[in-house]
């Protein structure tokens, strides 16, 4: 990796904690699938564009109903659980 991507990526990092107010260090808890069978969406504001198959970076379990997770482009937002899938 360049010291360009190295620069980047720690930005990515420290704009995300501040936009998702997350105070600790950024740690992968494991990596799940987004369902074949979901629907596509945009994402916008806080939640993340989904493709279908795309593996994601699981960071946080935060409810019941939604995951902070982060995509192969570095973005991060709140993905739905019903479209996760355990690898």
């Amino acid at each position: 990796m360049t010291l360009k991507e190295c620069k980047k990526e720690e930005k990515a990092d420290r704009e995300f904690q501040k936009k998702f107010k997350f105070e600790e260090s950024i740690n992968v808890l494991t990596q799940m699938m987004v369902d074949p069978a979901a629907t596509e969406k945009r994402g916008g504001g806080k939640n993340l564009p989904l493709r279908r198959g795309e593996i994601l970076d699981v960071i946080q379990f935060t409810n019941q109903e939604q995951i902070l997770c982060r995509n192969s482009k570095r973005r991060y937002g709140y993905v739905p659980r019903a479209v996760l899938l355990h690898l």
